[in-house]
């Protein structure tokens, strides 16, 4: 097989992923991306359990006292048990049968039987009609020629790149979809850089897709030092088949995780009631307006106000305080309207938690870094304490750094934040806080046009709206991205409920306008 050195998305050189893109892309069919995806990324994982399975079975046979059909002789290396009939060599061998869709089928099935921490988790639907057995046929002898499992490969991290490669791919087909499972690596990275985790604490995403936010905090704690695995992992997804690809990714890379028994929507079955987490880090899904807020207007969570019925941003922002300790930090993305909206109470909650003095740091990220939407995002920064001992006391300060200019476009259509880039916005953020770390390294100072330092009265002056625009010198205008027909219908139809007087309407229609940036 030809291979290309050619830099995927991530920056790693692999030189397969696009060959094994397109012959993925040939199950489509009848299929759309959302589907699938999981019937890819099954065949990936199986070939990696296989492929480390069939490594330790060489090792035991060549030892004089070890047996190795025998099953607990894999528990204790941490390497899932396959059955016979289920391993790499016997799929390769009727790859090219008509009855493939239900041989890998009964495969999933053994292995889940065998392996009870899968079970529920593996695709079982190869034998559906709409499925192209002969381009399964020949995924599976392409996959073949790829090791995934196996030492060397793993300690390359081989399958966890082809795995990020394809969620993004998929997430890119998906479009707006895709979104949901699916957060950019670049933005997951900037997120963990900026938490900065640490061994022995407990991190919670109850939106967590895919998983990508822990598998990022287990890198970034090996990376400074610390051990794999001396994190408590807590999470839940509401999507049962990206719950699944979640179980998956973690379950690769051997990452241990409580994401509940299933599936579940975390406002009305939060899985984890009594969590309290030192680190929260989500992408929830944006403005969400079906999240069945009507029959929660009482709930113990809505703390600094309870959250309008037609937009979930605020419900999330406060579960995720509701979940955070009395020193914990918790870093989420949010769509720009959050910063400034003041509909339905949604400038009331904000200004509650702002004068709670939980704003640690707010961040403005450039466009076109999601496969989701093509509008700008923020990321929120939220602190229990300011004043705990772990970094300078910041009480009645907020960070406002402006990353709009920042980033390098990787097609046509997207972007991505560079090392370069993270490293000055979580640099900046660990300075300005006091991190042990940076310490020794250059002191914080406003930049004019990045990065500003500004008091809650500051804030105050600005109607408790948290664009960093108004307060980094950046452009007077800040833009959200939503089309200002499209805005102008919403706040009409908004308003229209709360006022009947044609005089009333039109003025608060001017003045929700001029809060957003809208001159009239």
């Amino acid at each position: 097989m030809a291979k290309t050195a050619k830099k995927n998305s991530n920056g790693a050189v692999l030189g397969f992923e696009e060959t094994l893109w397109r012959a993925a892309d040939k199950l489509r069919g009848h299929l759309d991306a959302a589907e699938y995806k999981h019937v890819v990324l099954g065949l990936i994982f199986l070939k990696y359990i296989s492929d480390a399975f069939q490594e330790h079975y060489t090792k035991l046979k060549a030892e004089p006292n070890a047996d190795p059909e025998d099953r607990d002789e894999y528990a204790g290396a941490n390497v899932f048990w396959v059955p016979k009939p289920a391993r790499w060599d016997n799929l390769q061998k009727n790859a090219k049968q008509p009855t493939i869709g239900k041989t890998l089928d009964d495969a999933m099935v053994a292995i889940e039987k065998e392996n009870p921490t899968l079970k529920g988790v593996l695709p079982k639907d190869y034998a559906r009609p709409a499925l192209n057995k002969q381009a399964v046929g020949e995924l599976i002898d392409l996959i073949g020629k790829i090791g995934l499992g196996d030492a060397e490969n793993r300690s390359k991290d081989i399958l966890g790149r082809v795995y990020e490669y394809f969620l993004a791919q998929f997430a890119s087909a998906e479009g707006k979809k895709g979104g949901q499972f699916y957060t950019p690596r670049c933005v997951v990275r900037l997120l963990v850089s900026m938490l900065a985790p640490h061994e022995n604490s407990r991190i919670f995403d109850p939106c967590c897709g895919s998983g990508g936010m822990f598998v990022q905090s287990e890198e970034f704690i090996e990376a400074h030092g610390g051990r794999r695995g001396a994190i408590a992992i807590y999470g839940q997804e509401s999507n049962p088949t990206t719950w699944k690809l979640a179980m998956m990714n973690l379950a690769i890379r051997h990452i241990d995780a409580n994401l509940g028994s299933e599936n579940a929507d975390s406002f009305h079955r939060d899985m984890h009631k009594d969590l309290k987490a030192d680190f929260i880090l989500a992408n929830p899904p944006f403005n969400m307006s079906d999240w069945g807020g009507d029959r929660l207007r009482d709930d113990v969570r809505w703390k600094y106000g309870v959250p309008p019925v037609g937009n979930a941003n605020f419900a999330w922002v406060q579960h995720f305080i509701h979940h955070l300790t009395p020193t914990g930090t918790a870093g989420f993305v949010l769509a720009n309207g959050s910063m400034s909206s003041n509909q339905s109470g949604e400038g009331d909650i904000r200004m509650a938690i702002i004068e709670g003095d939980l704003v640690d740091c707010m961040v403005a990220l450039p466009g076109q870094l999601f496969y989701s939407t093509q509008i700008p995002v923020c990321l929120w920064f939220l602190a229990r304490n300011k004043g705990n001992k772990h970094f300078r006391d910041r009480r009645g300060q907020s960070l406002f750094i402006d990353a709009r200019k920042l980033g390098t476009m990787v097609d046509r259509t997207h972007q991505e934040l560079t090392d370069a880039d993270i490293e000055r916005i979580a640099g900046t953020y660990h300075a300005w806080r006091g991190d042990p770390a940076s310490r020794n390294k250059a002191k914080y100072v406003d930049v004019a046009g990045f990065c500003k330092s500004a008091p809650v009265d500051e804030i105050r002056q600005h109607g408790h709206v948290l664009t960093p625009g108004r307060y980094v010198g950046a452009e007077a205008v800040e833009d959200d991205g939503e089309p200002f027909d499209d805005k102008m219908a919403r706040l009409t139809a908004t308003l229209a409920q709360q006022f009947t007087d044609s005089a009333k309407l039109e003025n608060a229609i001017r003045l929700n306008l001029k809060g957003l940036g809208y001159g009239m």
